[in-house]
């Protein structure tokens, strides 16, 4: 379901200016696991402003490959106002579990600041998103972002894993005993075992909520009040805690709606919102 309306999300137009056709960078490496490439993809508009948007291309922490030609058309309303857009993939479930897919995703922002000036990208001017487990992974990326190792012996380690801008939806914030004794919704999903069979431990630095500081990134927030796999109170907990710390975050709840929307609810408010929350974070108008 995730993959479905994320591509859905992409897909809403916009009024904008037109843009001419994307260049795009296919399957750049940002690290190797068990013999196996990490990589992401960059489209880049043709008139690229410096900002860029990082989508987490995840659900259900599977991370899939989608040909970047589908999201260089989907993600028209970003390219059409200079955002590059860099599709992101993790190492996916069920092979890798969720601690896995994090420290990917801080690895991949690294590499991307390194590599930053190669696309034209501003490395200060960074936005990442995603839907349920990649909206996860997008909000630990805004809260345990570090100013990276300078000491660090692998040059991409040096590099920041900060981000400007947050923007999840119907993200996990709280995964403290899901590993153990998961919601009812959580429990029930077919395919969730795999990737939440690690060290119980590790529970507490996967969770969100328990993470906010002072310097995290302006968070946007999206929720259904009748999603069941992952209740809105997941979001409600940690707005909360961003307005505590004094950062910037909104929460738009949508009426009605489960564990995903609908293209009207995604077309009349979820995408300008989407959109706004960027340009605004990202100095991108």
């Amino acid at each position: 379901m995730e993959t479905c309306v994320l591509a859905i999300v992409l897909a809403v137009p916009l009024a904008g200016r037109a843009a001419d056709s994307p260049r795009i960078f296919p399957d750049v490496v940002y690290g190797h696991k068990d013999g196996l490439a990490l990589t992401y993809d960059v489209i880049k508009p043709d008139k690229p402003s410096g900002a860029a948007v990082i989508l987490i291309e995840s659900g259900g922490w599977f991370s899939y490959y989608v040909d970047p030609q589908v999201h260089a058309t989907s993600g028209k309303m970003y390219l059409d106002r200079g955002m590059t857009l860099i599709v992101l993939r993790h190492g996916s479930a069920p092979k890798y579990t969720v601690p896995e897919a994090a420290a990917d995703v801080r690895r991949a922002i690294r590499h991307i600041r390194m590599v930053a000036k190669d696309y034209g990208i501003d490395p200060a001017r960074l936005g990442i998103f995603g839907v349920s487990s990649g909206g996860h992974l997008a909000l630990m990326a805004g809260t345990t972002g570090d100013d990276g190792d300078p000491a660090a012996q692998e040059e991409v380690l040096k590099y920041p894993s900060r981000v400007a801008a947050v923007v999840a939806f119907y993200p996990p914030t709280d995964l403290r005993k899901w590993t153990t004794d998961p919601p009812a919704g959580i429990k029930k999903h077919p395919i969730l075992k795999p990737q939440l069979t690690f060290d119980p431990a590790l529970e507490p630095e996967l969770s969100p909520v328990l993470k906010v500081t002072a310097d995290d990134a302006p968070t946007l927030l999206f929720h259904g009040d009748k999603d069941e796999l992952v209740p809105i109170e997941h979001s409600r907990n940690i707005v909360p805690l961003f307005e505590k710390a004094g950062v910037a975050s909104r929460l738009v709840t949508i009426e009605g709606a489960g564990h995903g929307f609908t293209p009207e609810q995604l077309a009349d408010t979820i995408s300008p919102a989407l959109l706004a929350w960027f340009e605004e974070h990202l100095n991108a108008k």
